[in-house]
């Protein structure tokens, strides 16, 4: 296996024997060949949308669901890996035919050969390491775009699942794998493609942001507990507002509160989630803790998303882990949805009903909802702070929190910054911080909290309203300072939509993405200023001048 798509890619360079996240070597060579797959599906397509055919929905799904599901600590199921690729190879020979009933010529690539006729799944798997691409720059780029792709289906499917469409996302999707297919592409061209994923990112983002405020209403100033009640639990933790929403329906009256954990926590944001009165709370931290949480929380758990720290074999919750969507894990059930969209949670409300309340583990409350909406509400508060001297710069901290040690920087970085900035965080970068009291500026909170990863898109909207306030050429002449933290390719979709939009001078850390050579750090960091992080006292005093 090689694998390098996360942050804590083995030595900075790539895991070869397991994955730091706990992947197997089969399973990397599955999600290899699943991603192989994606690519002549996606280059097939391509070339059939050139001559007006578009996409039907089974190939979009299949796409959405196969990128989703490569994504880091989302799936770990051969099984169900395995059964996704032959769906694809399914697709792959409809538009084989489509192609040749209507005398489309292809291009002769090899993931539009292969058609799983001349070899087994695990030695075509195994042949589709990244490294088969000889130039590390040319690689390079192409990973960037996949793992783009990646964070990109990660948003759509979340949109679509509330009815959300955009045939142009997908239209793009396919333009890009059939990009990365050709071995013949050039730096210039890849360059090119990483920009229009930036563009198609920011696209995606919004897409999500319509689809969840039309559905569940603009997210609202909101205190959220963070201790337990006395009745028994369901934990639910990732992304997906859809799932918490069946969740709450089908729980009401029966006795049992609802968690959430991680990235759920912004439900309880949500107008259209906040009324339900057994949405009692947020249990735990960052996804990197769940082995430690997820043993005292004691009632069952689902998962709507990846983030996946595999249990120890002994663990005492293994047995009442429930997956969906695109995840999967060995052992643990998986719920899918029926024909109109709808899951059935029976069996985990049943085996809550036999479990002890949550173990409090924290108490309190912390405070959230701070959207582009909530934060535009706010805007004439802001301004008047900034022109009077109050508030003298902001520090987007949006993105992914980690278990590596070197993460202290960010809780430190947050401890230290003077009173008179603000932090714009979304993501679970967020936890690194949320629950220190770093106080107000004149009623603002110093942490604004706009929710998810792909709500990192609240505070582009907010940079274009305070550009447009002050009447500055570009948001780059903003006090605003954007110290990004990564993990995962919703974390890179997002770096490539700011640079799309022209932000320059980020940092990322805790280090720079393996998956970048030495050359593509490079032209990103002559045309954006883009950069890592060093140490609290060299970042602070370089940021602050």
């Amino acid at each position: 296996m090689f694998c390098f798509q996360c942050q804590e890619a083995a030595k900075g360079i790539g895991c070869t024997i397991k994955g730091v996240c706990g992947k197997n070597s089969d399973t990397s060579t599955y999600l290899d060949l699943l991603l192989s797959v994606e690519r002549g599906v996606g280059t097939i397509q391509n070339e059939l949308i050139k001559n007006g055919i578009e996409s039907s929905k089974e190939v979009d799904d299949f796409l959405v669901d196969g990128l989703f599901a490569s994504i880091s600590c989302a799936n770990f199921d051969d099984k169900a890996i395995v059964k996704k690729v032959e769906k694809g190879l399914m697709i792959k020979s409809q538009l084989l035919k489509i192609a040749s009933e209507n005398n489309i010529s292809l291009p002769d690539y090899q993931e539009i050969i292969w058609q799983g006729e001349k070899e087994d799944f695990y030695n075509e798997g195994r042949r589709e390491c990244i490294l088969r691409n000889e130039n590390e720059d040319l690689r390079s780029m192409k990973e960037i775009i996949i793992l783009g792709l990646k964070g990109m289906a990660a948003y759509y499917e979340h949109a679509s699942r509330l009815g959300y469409i955009n045939k142009e996302i997908m239209n793009f999707t396919c333009e890009a794998l059939a990009l990365i297919s050709n071995p013949n592409a050039t730096m210039e061209e890849l360059y090119s493609m990483t920009m229009q994923t930036g563009k198609f990112g920011v696209a995606a983002m919004e897409l999500l942001d319509k689809a969840n405020t039309s559905t569940y209403g603009n997210p609202q100033i909101t205190k959220v507990n963070i201790g337990v009640g006395n009745r028994p639990g369901i934990l639910i933790t990732g992304h997906d507002l859809k799932d918490i929403e069946q969740l709450l329906i089908q729980t009401k009256d029966e006795g049992i509160d609802i968690y959430t954990h991680g990235e759920m926590l912004p439900a309880h944001y949500y107008p259209m989630l906040k009324k339900y009165p057994h949405l009692v709370g947020n249990y735990g931290n960052a996804w990197w803790k769940q082995k430690e949480e997820f043993a005292m929380f004691n009632g069952p758990i689902i998962f709507t998303t990846n983030c996946i720290v595999p249990p120890l074999p002994d663990a005492n919750y293994k047995d009442r882990v429930f997956t969906t969507n695109s995840t999967g894990y060995p052992g643990w059930k998986h719920i899918e949805a029926d024909a109109n969209g709808v899951k059935d949670f029976s069996e985990v409300i049943k085996i809550a009903k036999t479990c002890q309340p949550p173990t409090a583990i924290e108490q309190g409350e912390i405070i959230g909802g701070f959207a582009h909406n909530q934060v535009f509400e706010l805007a004439e508060a802001v301004v008047e702070n900034i022109k009077n001297g109050n508030i003298k710069k902001f520090f987007v901290m949006s993105g992914c929190d980690g278990r590596m040690a070197s993460r202290s920087y960010y809780k430190e970085f947050a401890e230290n910054l003077p009173k008179d900035t603000i932090i714009l965080t979304s993501g679970c970068a967020k936890y690194k911080y949320n629950k220190l009291n770093l106080g107000e500026i004149n009623g603002i909170p110093r942490v604004l909290d706009a929710g998810q990863c792909n709500d990192s898109y609240s505070w582009v909207l907010v940079a274009l309203k305070l550009q447009e306030i002050f009447g500055l050429a570009s948001v780059n002449e903003l006090p605003i300072v954007f110290n990004i933290a990564w993990y995962e390719q919703k974390a890179v979709i997002v770096l490539l939509a700011l640079l799309y939009l022209g932000v320059k001078n980020i940092h990322v850390g805790p280090t720079l993405p393996a998956f970048m050579s030495q050359n593509v750090i490079k032209i990103l960091n002559e045309q954006f200023g883009l950069d890592t992080i060093t140490t609290v006292e060299e970042d602070l005093k370089k940021f602050l001048e």
